[in-house]
């Protein structure tokens, strides 16, 4: 097996895929297009009321970002916790069919692997309950300097900050080993459960920082996409707002890019984010290092994973998007 180049940290969660319309969404608890923890029963309870049978797939922030990158052909291994179950079994085997590395994957024997009900209403945004299930059950004694050894990087989902010491131990872990990290700021909740912790964390560990409008405009408190770019740029060395159709912004030092979208007929934005990251940080550490063609990649990943449900982007759309970083 390659080395590992770069290793995910977060929650291997199942995804469950359900159409629904913004009445259904207005009819349960939390809001839109954000991200909510709930229990298994309350989540069983919400797809009940849904009536429909759910598509799978393996998802989780981190691990989509991972998975984006396997498939681009960088090595890569996914530090989290599954149950020992069928879902489990399941998730592991896809990943390993992108060639990713599940030896640093922990398991809880008592606990099922993790879900995520993403609903997905006819403006293609999604709405995520989580129960995280086993993901919730990684502690910091599980982590352990030999997961960190042989990466050069280290991608986290900001989610990881619901447990404070278990991110703050995995960031630790990865300053320790020299790789550098990327952090995603994953969900406006999460950069309010952060609160006053997050600029610190940022400071101390973190190198590459992606938000959304929504997060970046919690973080920094304006809803200008450029003045929020600069908030988080002054704490990291790259700082990335994705705007979904109106693309991205990216700063490095005194470097600011404009990344245009690629224009898709979008049927959900589930991963959309994530598989962005996936092509920043497949040309950013493994190409040009230069950070407009890095959000180049980024959009055209965005564009082929929002044609379709869920975050796995089929084999077909691999081949083409492989062809398209060799022109």
């Amino acid at each position: 097996m390659s080395p590992v180049k770069v290793l995910g940290v977060g929650s291997p969660i199942l995804d469950l895929l359900v159409r629904v319309d913004d009445a259904f969404i207005d009819a349960i608890p939390g809001d839109k297009g954000g991200m909510a923890l709930v229990s298994a029963a309350e989540l069983d309870d919400i797809l009940a009321k849904s009536g429909v049978a759910p598509e799978r797939a393996p998802g989780g922030s981190a691990a989509n970002t991972i998975f984006g990158l396997a498939n681009l052909g960088a090595p890569t291994a996914l530090l989290g916790k599954v149950g020992v179950d069928d879902a489990a079994r399941f998730y592991k085997g896809r990943y390993e069919t992108m060639g990713g590395d599940i030896s640093r994957i922990k398991t809880s024997p008592g606990t099922p692997t993790g879900r995520c009900l993403s609903l997905v209403t006819p403006d293609s945004e999604r709405t995520m309950r989580t129960d995280l299930g086993a993901a919730a059950e990684l502690a910091p004694d599980d982590l352990t300097p030999a997961d960190f050894a042989d990466a050069t990087h280290v991608h986290l989902e900001g989610y990881l900050l619901f447990n404070q010491p278990l991110a703050m131990c995995a960031l630790a872990l990865a300053k320790d080993a020299g790789a550098s990290v990327s952090f995603d700021l994953a969900s406006f909740e999460v950069v309010k459960a952060a609160g006053d912790a997050l600029p610190e964390i940022l400071d101390e560990f973190v190198d590459i920082v992606f938000a959304n409008e929504m997060e970046a405009e919690a973080f920094s408190g304006s809803s200008d996409p450029g003045v929020a770019l600069d908030a988080l740029a002054e704490h990291c060395s790259v700082a990335a707002v994705k705007l979904g159709p109106d693309g991205a912004l990216v700063k490095k030092g005194a470097e600011t890019a404009e990344i245009d979208a690629i224009s898709a007929e979008a049927v959900d934005t589930t991963g959309a984010g994530d598989l962005w990251a996936a092509g920043f940080l497949h040309e950013f550490l493994l190409g040009s290092g230069e950070i407009a063609a890095a959000g180049r990649l980024g959009a055209v990943l965005g564009a082929e994973v929002v044609q379709i449900m869920g975050a796995a982007i089929p084999e077909d759309a691999w081949a083409r998007i492989k062809q398209t970083m060799m022109s």
